[in-house]
């Protein structure tokens, strides 16, 4: 039952630019096993106020996809370095569990970790992952910086998650049907839905998930439900501290809705009731039973048991 990590990539290329928005390609091999996680480390050394917020807010999207196939698939709703509040992807990861996004607080130096939920059996031939990231542009000078990828083996995973590719929808102001898309040949259950609006705002009136619920419920009474109104979203800013963390009740335009592992007999039907005419993007996040090899090196005694669907819950007011 053993943890350990191993870095399978770096580079000084892959960071962001105040010349615009960026997209690299990258690849890497990695040796078999379960890995439960693919850890993102970015740095930057920079001129003030490049970004300030979060670093999630100049992530506009990140694609992986491992032996050929892709198990993460998201893009923000909006990315702006100007933004100074909770970034909807860093939002989105925390959301998945607490602490799969945080970052050091700092004005001229960026240090971030992104904890990508994988849970896949690595063959023990040698595999491939590849990615794609898109930056938006920062809003000052950055000089140098780190990108490394790191993949976290642990034999006492018990999930896969997928990310799959968001349904988009242009909506008008008001109620719809929203179809959400599930991926086909992809087994297990949906853990939960990421909503995102194109702007900073919500401009939702209501939502009904039509298998979950005979009424609307306004985004503020899913932000009890998913954890968001106990100063859930966390985030850096280093303009109100470098030493401490930010807690808000909200990622603006941004809102997680628990599914509890909804069946995946059929795409998932919302009611969507907008207060404004805007293009919002939903993106199912999907979980499956998995059982992990073991690793005949470890001596480790203690397990560290991960499940994004727990992960989930914890965050709600479900939990006992």
């Amino acid at each position: 039952m053993a943890v350990s990590y191993s870095l399978i990539y770096s580079d000084t290329t892959t960071i962001p630019s105040n010349s615009g928005a960026l997209t690299f390609n990258g690849a890497a091999n990695l040796a078999g096993g379960p890995v439960d996680e693919f850890i993102v480390r970015i740095t930057t050394a920079n001129t003030t106020n490049a970004i300030l917020a979060d670093f999630g807010n100049i992530m506009t999207s990140l694609r992986i996809i491992a032996n050929g196939s892709t198990f993460f698939d998201f893009r923000s709703g909006y990315s702006d370095a100007t933004n100074n509040a909770a970034s909807q992807f860093g939002y989105f990861l925390n959301s998945m569990g607490a602490g799969r996004a945080v970052e050091v607080p700092g004005d001229t130096a960026k240090e971030v970790y992104f904890r990508i939920p994988c849970g896949r059996q690595f063959p023990s031939s040698v595999s491939r992952l590849e990615w794609t990231l898109s930056y938006a542009g920062t809003d000052a000078a950055v000089a140098s910086g780190t990108f490394q990828i790191y993949a976290r083996y642990n034999s006492s995973m018990t999930q896969t998650t997928t990310v799959s590719a968001s349904t988009s929808f242009t909506h008008s102001i008001s109620e719809e049907q929203v179809v959400v898309r599930l991926p086909q040949g992809i087994p297990g259950t949906v853990a939960g839905i990421m909503v995102q609006n194109d702007t900073a705002a919500d401009e939702i009136t209501g939502i009904r998930v039509v298998s979950q619920s005979d009424w609307s419920l306004d985004p503020s009474m899913f932000r009890a439900f998913n954890g968001d109104l106990w100063n859930g979203v966390v985030y850096a800013d280093d303009d109100v501290s470098t030493t401490a963390q930010q807690y808000a009740v909200e990622c603006a335009g941004g809102l997680f809705l628990p599914l509890f592992d909804l069946s995946m007999e059929s795409d998932v039907v919302l009611t969507v009731n907008s207060s404004a005419a805007t293009t919002r993007t939903y993106t199912p996040v999907i979980v499956a039973p998995i059982n992990a090899g073991q690793e005949s090196r470890g001596t480790q005694t203690q397990a560290v048991v991960t499940s994004t669907s727990a992960s989930v819950l914890d965050a709600t007011t479900e939990t006992a």
